[in-house]
Parts: structure tokens; C-alpha cells; sequence
């Protein structure tokens, strides 16, 4: 790969909506070596009041081409990723896109070949690897205290009734919960388990007015296991975040990871309280007497600190291209599964499969 040394690294934003503004851009501002010096977006105004240092280009093209630029990060709706990544690899950029990766696999495999063509990192932003939830839940795991798991359940569940009026909850392509939440879960899931053997999935429109999928359940079939995945926007509370069984014991983890709450309030990556999470997970013993085990600290500015290193030549990329593939293949088996009523093998080829080894 094309390294990048002896400077600072310049970051290209392409997209300034929700995910660009609440995730991306306070996220690269904390990691040093890291530059967010360009941003894409058709609301200067609304870029400069939270950025007034960077420069505001009204396009994608502008941003992705612009010659100071070393790594361009694609926080634009979902179909656009594919076509914009194709386009910032072919100017010599390095590329992050955020989740999911495209629209189908074929895309995704054009953009890692591409890259490889190119010498250029690629990589997809699955920032809730570094999820105070998940690493506790995966450290629980790890130690054994739970023995051998044999049923593995993760929601992200949300309480919003009212359709709104944005692209994601529009009939277009890449939109619907299932696409927006899905890749969240199944990677989760996928850094956990490797592949399953088969997906069974149930997603439908629940709430009046709706347009796109509002509502997902995904089981992963695993030789020695089962694993659900459920996303919804009609759930007002009641369900954990996690819980997990094994022959030995049990464990649960109520609420989310907290980050995405403290980016939203304004709180600093990194600063005093970053990622702190004061929901304990619960462990179910044997004889079903209750413990807690405290949570750990999230913190996906991880993700950036990896990116850097890894355009520096001091480590690997954070999210190999082919592991998103690997999350395409869940999504969408999972979509067949529900259009057809049947079982689901990943689409993945056998020099795919040993990549992900």
C-alpha cells in the first residue's frame, strides 16, 4: 500500500449530515496527525459555525479532488458510497466509507479490487467494534466465564412512531433500518463468531406511513450455536442490548454504549469521561444467583487512531475491506431470506472465505 509520511494527514469529508457531523468529523478532529481540512456539504453555513478553519466545497468531486488531500472519508447517503469511492481511488486518495460498505456485493468487490490496483487503503467505518457494550460483552465471553455460548441475541432498538422525512426512511436504494442498523449488529456478530452457516431473516414495514423496512429479525446458524439480531423502531424499552447464554452461565447487557449521547451533548473524544458507561453488565451463575461485572470504556476514536498508523505503515487497516464484504454477504442473504421464506448461505467464494480466516 501507498504510504503516507512525514506529514500531517488531510482528511476530505464528503457528506456533513447526521453521521458526518455527530461521528466523523469530532472523531478525526481527536486524533492527532489526523486533518479534517475539507468538507463537502451544500450548507456552508452550517459547516462553519462547528468547523470555521476548514474549507466547504459545495461538491463531492470538488473535495475528492482536491490536490492537498490524503484520505477521503464517504459520510454520504448510502448510494453514493460505491461511486464515490470508485472516484477518490481513481485520484490517488485513500478511502474511508461508512457503513454499510454499498449497496450489494458486487459493488463492494469492484471497490476492493480497485484499491488493490491502486495500492490504496481501503477501509469501512464500523466504529461500535470500540462499543463500551460490545467489549464488555466480548470480554465476558473471552474469559470463559460463560462456557460454551449457545445462544447470542444483540438489538438496537429504537422508539420513533412518526415517519420522518429524510432518505433513509424513503424508498430509495440503501435505505430502510435494516441496511442503517444491520451492518452494526452483524459485524459485531461476525468479529465474535466468523461466518455463520446459514441466515434466516424476517424484516417488514410495521409503523402507519412507512416506506421502507422499519422492523428486522435475523437468525445466523452456527454448528454449535444460534444467533438473533433485532432492529425496530417501535420499541419504547423493555429489551437489553445484548444477552447471551451459554452451558455454564449467562450474562446481560442492558443499555447501549453511550458515545454516540456524549457526541451529540458535545462531549471531546478522549476527554475525562469519554466512553464511560456506568451500566453494569449482569452475570447469571449456574444456580442463577446474580452478579455484576462492570463495563468498560468505549472508545471508537480507536478506529481513526488505527486508519493513521495504518497509513503510516505502523499497523494493519482497522476493517479490511473484505471483512465488510463479509457484512454485505449477511445483509443480504438475510433480505432473500425474508423475500423468499428460505434459509440462506453466504455468497461468498471460497479465496473470499479464507481471507476472512
Amino acid at each position: 500500500m501507498n504510504k503516507v509520511s512525514g506529514k500531517t494527514i488531510n482528511v476530505a469529508l464528503i457528506g456533513y449530515g447526521f453521521v458526518g457531523k455527530t461521528f466523523h468529523a469530532p472523531l478525526i478532529q481527536s486524533v492527532d496527525g489526523l486533518k479534517l481540512a475539507v468538507v463537502s456539504s451544500r450548507d456552508e453555513e452550517k459547516v462553519k459555525r462547528d468547523l470555521p478553519d476548514v474549507i466547504v466545497v459545495g461538491t463531492p468531486e470538488e473535495a475528492i479532488q482536491h490536490p492537498d488531500i490524503d484520505l477521503v472519508v464517504i459520510a454520504s447517503p448510502n448510494a453514493t458510497h460505491a461511486p464515490l469511492a470508485t472516484l477518490a481511488l481513481h485520484s490517488g486518495k485513500h478511502v474511508v466509507v461508512d457503513k454499510p460498505f454499498t449497496l450489494d456485493m458486487q459493488e463492494a468487490r469492484d471497490l476492493i479490487a480497485l484499491a488493490k490496483e491502486k495500492q490504496l487503503l481501503l477501509s469501512v467505518f464500523h466504529n461500535r467494534r470500540w462499543d463500551s457494550d460490545f467489549l464488555g460483552i466480548k470480554q465476558v465471553i473471552e474469559q470463559g466465564t460463560l462456557g460454551n455460548v449457545k445462544h447470542f441475541e444483540s438489538h438496537i432498538d429504537r422508539f420513533r412512531p412518526e415517519v420522518r422525512v429524510r432518505w433513509r426512511e424513503q424508498n430509495v436504494p440503501g435505505s430502510g433500518l435494516w441496511f442503517d442498523l444491520g451492518p452494526h449488529l452483524i459485524d459485531q456478530t461476525l468479529q465474535l463468531f466468523g461466518l455463520p452457516q446459514s441466515v434466516q431473516g424476517n424484516i417488514a414495514t410495521l409503523r402507519d406511513g412507512a416506506e421502507i423496512n422499519d422492523w428486522a429479525h435475523v437468525v445466523l446458524n452456527y454448528p454449535e450455536h444460534k444467533v438473533v439480531l433485532h432492529c425496530s423502531m417501535l420499541v419504547a424499552g423493555g429489551t437489553s442490548r445484548f444477552t447471551v447464554h451459554g452451558d455454564k452461565a449467562s450474562v446481560l447487557k442492558g443499555r447501549i454504549d453511550q458515545q454516540e449521547v456524549q457526541l451529540l451533548a458535545g462531549v471531546i473524544p478522549g476527554s475525562e469521561h469519554w466512553g464511560e458507561d456506568s451500566d453494569d453488565m449482569v452475570l447469571f451463575d449456574a444456580n442463577g444467583e446474580t452478579s455484576r461485572v462492570k463495563t468498560p470504556k468505549g472508545d471508537q476514536r480507536q478506529y481513526y487512531l488505527n486508519v493513521r498508523d495504518a497509513l503510516t505503515g505502523k499497523t494493519e487497516n482497522p476493517v479490511h475491506p473484505v471483512e465488510a464484504l463479509a457484512v454485505m454477504a449477511v445483509l443480504e442473504a438475510a433480505v432473500k431470506s425474508s423475500e423468499t421464506g428460505s434459509t440462506q448461505a453466504l455468497e461468498l467464494s471460497a479465496e473470499e472465505r479464507a481471507l476472512l480466516r
